[in-house]
């Protein structure tokens, strides 16, 4: 195109330059013909003025034919900027993108067939009338900023915004406007390229609700590890609530057994000192009674038969005062509230070893007796069923009993070296044990404290019992 442009101006040029040329050629021969016309006769210098002449008609001969090739190359050119324009034509007409002219009230003054086929509108229909009525209405605002921009504003302007078609689709489209400088004092038009950019959105759309699709999935992926988490908690805690359940049924068996052990245990004990005192406490007030019966019948007596059946029944006596206190000891020692544990204790593992002969190592602090009456009571209880029981089951030697203080609690320690036994199985045989052991327990934890028990082969049991160090409130109330 730029070279038609070239070939046409330089022919434009050499057609001018003919002219002028022409022109003066033909000035000239005016000139000869007037002066032939002033002077009939010829005169001295005819022959120069024919020769002239004939040269001034092979000058104009010379340019005829000058012409008839200048019109030649000028045909010539005609005809390849026909075909250029043509081509241009068809270019512009069906370039991909839409090319409109617009004046300053968005009137469309040019378009080429692809902005017609873009609104499926005839072009002959589409010429004068507003773009901005193809402007979906929320964009109109923007559009027609983005035209006074054109306008006002030097260089290439770009909108994306939503158009409509004829038939009422709307379509996205991208508009490109620069100002078009023509002529001064012309109409003031705008050049803008309008593509459609309908695909494109839809891809980005699709590609933000796929990125929206993506962190959805990602918060599902966390929210199923989430629950998957809860699931296995409430799989741990369902089981750990059936184990509960079970320790509480076993607990509630233990407590039942235990009741029932207590029942029997404490129906076995009536037994025990109603059979004690009708054999042998009612035996000897009875014996007493017949002693005293003889005396008061044998008033004569001699001094000497009459002291030995007064000692005789003092004996009798002293036997029954043993007795009740021997009752009294089983059933609670007194000197445990008079004496203070240390006393009991010892007086307790002197009788154990000599009724069993196993020895007992035995060691405390001064302070333990300042424990309350509760505490006191507990540490005994568990020391002496301990005991009994290393006595019946673990064929024990040797016996450590250890009381310690550390910081604000006390340590109870009972071990010794007998034969080990399995603390989560006790033989169902040994119920007596068994509730033994959930006895100690029951008293550990009635003043608030913990009981532990230990048992591995060769190195015997070991009970553990912690209490919190209470004093005696009579103690702490004396001044």
């Amino acid at each position: 195109m730029t070279c038609a442009r070239l070939q046409s101006g330089g022919a434009k040029k050499g057609v001018m330059k003919n002219a002028s040329r022409a022109t003066d050629l033909r000035r000239r021969a005016e000139v000869r013909l007037r002066s032939k016309k002033a002077s009939p006769h010829p005169a001295a210098g005819e022959s120069d003025s024919a020769a002239d002449l004939q040269r001034l008609v092979h000058e104009l001969h010379v340019h005829q034919i000058e012409l008839e090739m200048q019109n030649a190359e000028l045909l010539e050119c005609r005809d390849r900027t026909g075909v250029l324009l043509e081509k241009y034509t068809d270019l512009y007409d069906f370039a991909p993108v839409g090319f409109f002219s617009l004046n300053e009230q968005s009137r469309i003054l040019e378009m080429n067939l692809t902005g017609a086929d873009l609104f499926g509108v005839g072009r002959s229909r589409f010429v004068n009338r507003c773009l901005s009525c193809f402007v979906a209405r929320p964009c109109r605002a923007g559009f027609l900023a983005f035209l006074e921009r054109v306008f006002r504003e030097p260089g290439k302007q770009v909108i994306e915004t939503r158009l409509t078609r004829e038939d009422g689709t709307p379509f996205w489209a991208s508009l490109n406007g620069c100002a078009d400088i023509g002529l001064p004092g012309a109409q003031k038009v705008c050049r803008v390229a309008i593509s459609d950019i309908t695909p494109i959105k839809q891809a980005q759309e699709a590609q933000r609700q796929a990125a929206i699709l993506k962190v959805s999935n990602e918060e599902l992926k966390r929210e199923i590890v989430r629950r998957q988490a809860l699931e296995e908690e409430l799989k741990k805690s369902g089981q750990e609530q059936c184990q509960l359940l079970a320790q509480s049924r076993d607990m509630q068996e233990q407590l039942r057994s235990l009741s029932h052990r207590v029942l029997q245990i404490q129906e076995d004990e009536r037994k025990h000192v109603s059979r004690e005192l009708h054999d042998e406490i009612t035996q000897t007030l009875v014996g007493i009674n017949v002693h005293l019966e003889a005396l008061a019948r044998d008033a004569t007596i001699n001094p000497i038969k009459l002291r030995q059946k007064i000692v005789r029944t003092q004996r009798l006596v002293e036997t029954s005062v043993n007795l009740v206190h021997q009752f009294a000891r089983d059933l609670r020692p007194t000197s445990l509230d008079d004496l203070g544990l240390i006393i009991t204790l010892q007086s307790y593992l002197s009788d154990y070893m000599k009724r069993t002969g196993i020895r007992v190592h035995f060691a405390t602090f001064a302070g333990v007796d300042h424990l309350s009456s509760d505490s006191r009571t507990v540490l005994y209880r568990i020391i002496q069923e301990a005991l009994v029981n290393a006595a019946k089951h673990s064929r024990a030697s040797l016996l450590k009993v250890s009381i310690r203080k550390i910081m604000n609690v006390v340590h109870l320690e009972v071990s010794d070296n007998g034969k080990a036994f399995n603390v989560n199985r006790v033989p169902k045989n040994k119920k007596s044990a068994r509730l033994g052991l959930i006895g100690m327990r029951e008293r550990a934890e009635m003043i608030g404290g913990t009981f532990k028990i230990e048992s591995e082969p060769a190195r015997g049991t070991r009970i553990h019992v912690e209490i919190p160090f209470r004093r005696d409130t009579q103690e702490t109330a004396q001044p």
